[in-house]
């Protein structure tokens, strides 16, 4: 590989790089700390709701840059509901489960009709949520109980969105975990080279033999290594299977679907789209439609994390997805982003939180680091599109 090809992957990775970068920094300043396996697992249970958030925040930004700031909020009403349903009236985890999905559903419906039908900028829309529904989900809250918090939830309930599968004690070596790691990184493998082998058949650009060993190589050693260190923290915990699963199907409907590419499309140019036949409107419908429901699944496994409902839930949830989104190279204005890349932008979110945690930074002074992060991920973006034109 040439000295010029090398620095064109070093700027499509660059984010990736500089995960690995701050990630070695958190590691001298932690002395090691944030790599311990607890460390690991504590990654994937406290930013599953970035990961899942993420991938429906980015369906909205691409439809041209569009966020929902209700997220957040509906994520504490949801909460609220589910505790008055499993702990004060003692419904079944599955029927209530099914309840707080068709809550999802109906508010992403009318979301969704204000903005694609009746043309209510989506920043408004979702403002009155973001407004709305923290207060209501306060009230039913102290309604329900006299210190705002509701719980314990049922076991039936956390055995979903909370446990460990195949637990084993900490420090042991967990074998399903590892036999597992195995058979997703050889997944990995065979992925890469089959999407490489089908380009060049179809006479499409692909990538290098250099280079497809390479994205091969560093996916499945990254699988390797955190599921090693998540057998030796105790097994596989259900919430990364809620996160595995829904980033493995959005990354194949945004990458092999033509639904997935209208949102490109209608992100890029939404005119143009609407001439060639997208349904643009469709398009933005289900985009909220698809937001409210993801909210509604991330909303179960914070509830299961604390195993009780209180009224902080979900706050500052949409900052950190459209972070997320952002960093990960989903561009501001629609039209371009992947589920990889959000990926990539979430763990550096999770991996920054972890580290001025582990190092005791003030936590006023952790937003400020968040705030630089965003920034600059954003003016990043805009400088690389000033070079490519």
């Amino acid at each position: 590989m040439d000295k010029k090809a090398i620095v064109s992957t070093l700027k499509k990775n660059a984010m990736l790089v500089v995960l690995v970068l701050v990630y070695l920094f958190f590691m001298v300043l932690t002395g090691g700390g944030i790599f311990r396996p607890t460390s690991f697992n504590a990654l994937i249970s406290q930013n599953a709701y970035v990961y899942i958030l993420g991938c429906g925040m980015l369906m909205c930004m691409l439809t041209g840059g569009n966020i929902d700031l209700s997220c957040g909020a509906f994520v504490c009403l949801l909460g609220a509901i589910s505790g008055v349903l499993m702990v004060i009236q003692g419904w079944g985890t599955g029927v209530s489960l099914l309840v707080v999905l068709l809550i999802g559903i109906v508010y992403g419906c009318g979301l969704g009709a204000l903005v694609a039908y009746v043309h209510v900028p989506p920043w408004i829309a979702t403002l009155a949520g973001y407004l709305a529904f923290r207060g209501l989900g306060t009230a039913i809250l102290r309604a329900n109980s006299p210190t705002g918090s509701i719980g314990p939830f049922p076991d039936s309930f956390l055995n979903v969105f909370s446990r460990v599968i195949f637990k084993t004690p900490e420090g042991v070596m967990n074998i399903p975990c590892i036999v597992l790691g195995i058979v997703a990184a050889a997944l990995v493998v065979f992925l890469v080279f089959r999407n490489r082998a089908v380009r060049l058949k179809k006479g499409y650009e692909a990538d290098s033999m250099g280079a497809a060993v390479a994205k091969s190589g560093i996916g499945a050693a990254v699988i390797l290594l955190v599921m090693y260190k998540l057998s030796l923290a105790g097994g596989i915990p259900t919430v990364l299977l809620w996160v595995a699963g829904i980033v493995l199907i959005y990354s194949f409907i945004t990458s092999k679907t033509t639904i997935g590419r209208h949102f490109y499309v209608v992100g890029g140019n939404i005119e143009a789209a609407r001439l060639s036949g997208v349904n643009t409107k469709r398009i933005m419908f289900l985009a909220y439609l698809n937001m409210a429901v993801l909210t509604s699944i991330s909303a179960m496994t914070v509830i299961a994390r604390f195993t009780a409902a209180n009224a902080n839930a979900g706050k500052n949830f949409e900052m950190d997805a459209i972070s997320a989104c952002v960093v990960g190279g989903v561009s501001a204005s629609g039209g371009a982003g992947s589920i990889l890349g959000m990926v990539i932008g979430a763990t550096l979110i999770g991996v920054i939180n972890l580290g001025m945690f582990q190092i005791s930074l003030d936590a006023n002074y952790q937003r400020v680091v968040k705030g630089f992060v965003l920034l600059a991920a954003v003016v990043f973006d805009i400088l690389s599109k000033k070079k490519q034109s």
